[in-house]
């Protein structure tokens, strides 16, 4: 009697990631991975941002430990790091961590870039994957930044702090194999806000202008009721009562949420770097990163913008999970390493 051949079983690859549930009320458009990792959020029972103290706020848990979980449940490894990192300090109270690729010649170009957390929570640590991905696609050297926070640190201090990391990498550059002439700022959400704001300070303060900025879900207004506000007041991870929570704990009143550091929509934008801005669908910041978007190339200012559907504040740095947040990173990418040839 013959026998069939033997098949090898295929190799295991991650399971496809599949929500539990039905869409969030807040999320009809949701993608499924997205909606995957707010599952894995909520499992996590965290408390609302809004009813804790600043300190209280930084012990919850959060988006990086959602994707994390997501990962964990359906055996998706962790991707392999290649690049290296050392601490250096800025000044008191302001350190930076520095990525560099593994096994490349230099000089290499150099991004500082800002984590988000709404200028009082987060870390380098909660937004390490989003650089890791940058510095992989890129091949730059990244440089991140650990401002000081609101409510011990009132605006201006994250700003200052941010564009004196700036100027530090500026006049360090070569001590770590970067190129001072390629230097380009980048953030996310707060650090989208604080990457623009330091193009701004250079500007004004006759310093080099980075050769670019990546401005990713950027904070850019102090009106709480745009239309993305008004849409995704519920959303999560982010949603209305947290933002003005952290106005509340950053700014030191009304008159700094109309400053042009933190409204940037009303500021003079003309003769900033180029940019490019990302947003998500789901997000209170979509209206914000919209207008920046529209207001900088109304001021000349060379700007390509893209929304990205189906996901939530804080997808950028999901690429292991989520599709969107890779194809954003590449996006990202490509538009930083024209910048900085």
């Amino acid at each position: 009697m013959s026998t069939a051949p033997a098949v090898s079983a295929p190799a295991a690859g991650p399971k496809p990631v599949t929500p539990a549930g039905p869409k969030p009320a807040w999320g009809p458009t949701i993608a499924p991975e997205m909606q995957t990792v707010i599952e894995a959020l909520a499992s996590l029972n965290p408390k609302p941002i809004e009813t804790l103290s600043a300190q209280e706020a930084r012990q919850q848990p959060g988006a990086k430990e959602a994707v994390e979980k997501v990962m964990r449940d359906n055996s998706i490894p962790m991707p392999p790091s290649s690049a290296d990192t050392t601490s250096r300090q800025v000044m008191p109270g302001v350190k930076v961590r520095i990525y560099t690729p593994r096994n490349a010649s230099g000089p290499l170009p150099v991004v500082v870039y800002y984590h988000g957390g709404g200028w009082v929570i987060a870390n380098l640590d909660t937004y390490d994957a989003s650089v890791r991905g940058l510095v992989e696609k890129t091949g730059a050297i990244f440089v991140s930044v650990a401002y000081r926070q609101g409510p011990e640190h009132k605006y201006p201090t994250a700003h200052n702090d941010s564009f004196a990391a700036y100027q530090w990498v500026l006049k360090n550059a070569a001590s770590f194999n970067g190129n001072p002439q390629k230097v380009a700022v980048a953030g996310e959400s707060a650090g989208g806000n604080l990457a623009a704001a330091v193009s701004m300070m250079a500007r004004d303060k006759k310093v080099m202008l980075p050769k670019h900025e990546l401005l990713v879900y950027p904070i850019a207004s102090y009106d709480l009721n745009t239309p993305s506000y008004q849409k995704n007041a519920q959303a999560k991870p982010l949603n209305k009562p947290m933002m003005a929570w952290f106005f509340d704990k950053y700014l030191r009143g009304t008159a700094d949420g109309k400053s042009p550091m933190i409204s940037l929509v009303n500021a003079n934008l003309k003769g900033m770097p180029p940019a490019t801005v990302i947003t998500a669908e789901l997000d209170p910041l979509m209206s914000d990163g919209s207008m920046l978007a529209d207001k900088l190339k109304a001021a000349g200012v060379p700007t390509k913008y893209q929304n990205y559907n189906g996901v939530t504040h804080e997808f950028f740095g999901m690429a292991a999970v989520v599709p969107q947040a890779a194809q954003a990173q590449d996006l990202a990418a490509a538009e930083l390493k024209k910048a900085l040839q």
